[in-house]
């Protein structure tokens, strides 16, 4: 197992679909059965957007149990609220008065929310709440209690990581050697993951497989994906194809070359294709589907589960937070 600490953090804003699996959730679950992995539940993130408290929980719980479904090594992995460590509400404090403001002007998210906000006529912050605009504050502070070396993103969070080293530097520089430099881990590139109308899948496009659809509607959906007018008989570009391109991530190597000369070759047509690609995904999630189900009907399983993860957790976070204290304040 690698000496290098790895930190991951899901925000549990509803059920994610097969695009955030193939594209982050399988491989921190990868990663998981070779490193040391902290994953949290991103709450206290969820509350710039999510106001409800119960559909927090609930999704929540959601993520819990679809990490352990799907195999998250829970040897290697502490799996817990980000809310539940009293120590981030502190080092997030602490961190507020090194950071500068510029630093948070130039985060994504709050420019993103000025140039939204700019193209409809509206004052420039509106709808921008605190929570929002401090956000790579908290974010720093999530990778910085637990000495994480490595933070997995995609390349349009590199920022979050890149922030959380500005500010652990400010801090070093100012009150001695405290903080651990994380560095971010950009994913293999694992293409373009088409949805049913070939965009990349995603939610505001309606374009998703949910990753735990039932069998019958998984079928459905499947078979609704978007083709062209090629006959069976007619060669095929797979690497075109979303059928194709969503298979890979599910069968074995000597399927997939299978599937492309079939392809290629005009043995295939569209209908056979989408019920091999229906049958590698549903053979891939079926058990983990079943398992989902049972944890989500046990939440006392899961609490129990969060709340030892926590417990492991909070161990090394209150360590650190006695040493940024001691720097801070003696």
């Amino acid at each position: 197992m690698s000496e290098k600490i790895i930190l991951t953090g899901i925000k549990p804003t509803g059920m994610p679909h097969i695009g955030n699996y193939i594209g982050a959730l399988k491989p921190l679950i990868e990663n998981s059965r070779h490193n040391k992995t902290f994953v949290f539940i991103a709450d206290l993130h969820a509350l710039n957007s999510v106001h409800d408290a119960k559909t927090i929980k609930m999704h929540t719980y959601e993520i819990a149990a679809l990490l352990i479904s799907m195999g998250l090594d829970m040897n290697n992995a502490i799996l817990f609220r980000q809310s539940d460590i009293d120590a981030v509400y502190k080092l997030n404090t602490l961190l507020m008065n090194i950071t500068p403001k510029g630093l948070m002007n130039r985060a994504h998210s709050y420019k993103a929310m000025l140039e939204k906000n700019a193209a409809a006529g509206d004052d420039a912050d509106a709808g921008v709440n605190m929570g929002l605009y401090t956000y790579p504050v908290l974010m720093s502070a999530d990778i910085l209690l637990y000495n994480a070396d490595i933070v997995p993103v995609g390349a349009d969070q590199k920022q979050h990581v890149e922030f959380a080293r500005d500010i652990a530097e400010y801090f070093n520089r100012t009150y001695g050697n405290v903080f651990r430099l994380p560095e971010p881990q950009i994913g293999a590139d694992a293409g373009l993951v088409p949805g049913l109308d070939g965009r990349k899948m995603s939610k505001s496009y309606n374009n998703t497989i949910p990753l735990f659809a039932e069998t019958s509607e998984l079928k459905k959906l499947v078979m609704r994906i978007i083709t062209d007018s090629k006959l069976p008989d007619e060669p095929k570009n797979p690497d075109e194809s979303t059928i194709f391109l969503l298979y890979k991530h599910f069968a074995n190597s000597t399927d997939v070359e299978k599937l492309r000369q079939m392809f290629e070759n005009g043995k295939i047509g569209y209908g056979d294709a989408k019920k091999m690609l229906f049958d590698a995904i549903n053979a891939t999630l079926a058990a983990p589907r079943e398992k989902y189900k049972y944890l989500m009907s046990h939440t006392g399983e899961l609490d129990e589960i969060l709340a030892s993860g926590a417990e492991r957790a909070r161990k090394i976070a209150d360590k650190t937070i006695e040493r940024v204290m001691h720097a801070m304040l003696g």
